[in-house]
């Protein structure tokens, strides 16, 4: 497969954006997530909250909103404990059904990677993104690269030498293997669910 193409672009998203903070974006507060719950209970419609779950668990999020709204009506620290509830229940199971593990609601801001996605999503153009990050994940993978062959073209001339070739070799390969494991997770979905792109330690 050439490095070019979708085949670049999704080596660049790799790059600017690691598996720990995509997968941690659902987990926040102002996550796309929890930021669909809040509206879906302002306004008691419980309809576009499921698109974030499975279908086999949509009964458990329609009997916890139920649940949500009837407690929500004995004052604002009953809502605050009923929403906290609603939000931690819809994203431990959304997180589920993406195979991975849920930790807890986390406020933190997304970082510079996830804005950028979601921004090129509001505008509908997705053209800078790209752009940027194909941009970012060359020099990434060039400057890896650059360093273990210079570092290789001494290997033989000292032990010392010869490990910092190792070092910078397992370096610049580490980072081309994890970038090309994320194409081949499923989808690009969250971290957890890994259907191919093994990592192999060296």
């Amino acid at each position: 497969m050439k490095p070019h193409g979708l085949f670049g672009f999704l080596l660049a998203v790799g790059a600017l954006a690691t598996p720990h903070i995509a997968s941690a974006h659902c987990d926040t507060m102002n996550g796309p997530v929890v930021t669909t719950a809040k509206a879906a209970l302002d306004k008691g419609d419980v309809t576009p909250v499921l698109k974030w779950v499975k279908r086999d668990d949509e009964a458990e999020i329609r009997r916890a909103f139920k649940e949500t709204l009837a407690v929500r009506k004995n004052g604002p620290e009953a809502k605050d404990l009923a929403d906290r509830f609603f939000f931690e229940t819809l994203v431990r199971i959304h997180r589920a059904g993406e195979g991975a593990p849920f930790t807890g609601l986390k406020s933190v801001e997304p970082g510079e990677a996830v804005e950028a996605a979601d921004k090129a999503l509001e505008t509908g153009s997705v053209d800078s993104l790209a752009k940027e990050v194909s941009e970012s994940a060359g020099k990434g993978i060039r400057d890896r690269f650059q360093r273990a062959l210079e570092k290789m073209k001494h290997a033989d001339e000292s032990v010392e030498a010869g490990r910092e070739y190792v070092e910078a070799y397992i370096e610049y390969v580490h980072y081309v293997e994890r970038l090309h494991g994320d194409i081949l997770r499923s989808g690009g979905e969250h971290e957890g669910n890994h259907e191919g792109g093994e990592i192999h330690a060296h």
